[in-house]
């Protein structure tokens, strides 16, 4: 297994940055029409890897987000090569990476075509309730 070494040429993008549901205090990153609501690391991650990024999670939480124990998360993105250029030069800051991701994820299969819950069966012809 190869070792990855994490420096500051990744970038960390936790869900929160994206999700049109907070507020600008709360941790949003981008404006509320461009974002998505309530992404998950493992959507971020699926775009981002998709893209050609390096991308590695992990089991952190975002600092501001109070509810720690129900959204956990953080996506590091590789954004620099060794050499200091850009892996991906479509893509030159941060922001145009978190408006890519959050443009891209609601296009993914798992929120065009949501699994729904199997349904109930339909009750059948007898009704519970007093005989008369």
């Amino acid at each position: 297994m190869m070792e990855i070494f994490i420096d500051s040429r990744w970038t960390c993008i936790y869900p929160t940055y994206i999700n049109n549901k907070k507020t600008i205090a709360e941790g949003r990153r981008i404006s509320t029409s461009k974002g998505v609501e309530n992404p998950t690391f493992a959507e971020i991650r699926d775009v981002l890897s998709a893209t050609g990024f390096n991308v590695i999670v992990e089991n952190k939480a975002y600092p501001r987000d109070k509810s720690k124990e129900l959204v956990r998360g953080r996506v590091r993105v590789q954004f620099r090569k060794d050499d200091g250029t850009l892996v991906n030069p479509s893509y030159p800051s941060r922001d145009s990476l978190l408006h890519f991701a959050a443009e891209m994820i609601p296009k993914l299969k798992s929120r065009t075509n949501p699994v729904s819950a199997p349904q109930q069966a339909a009750p059948g012809g007898k009704k519970k309730g007093k005989k008369k």
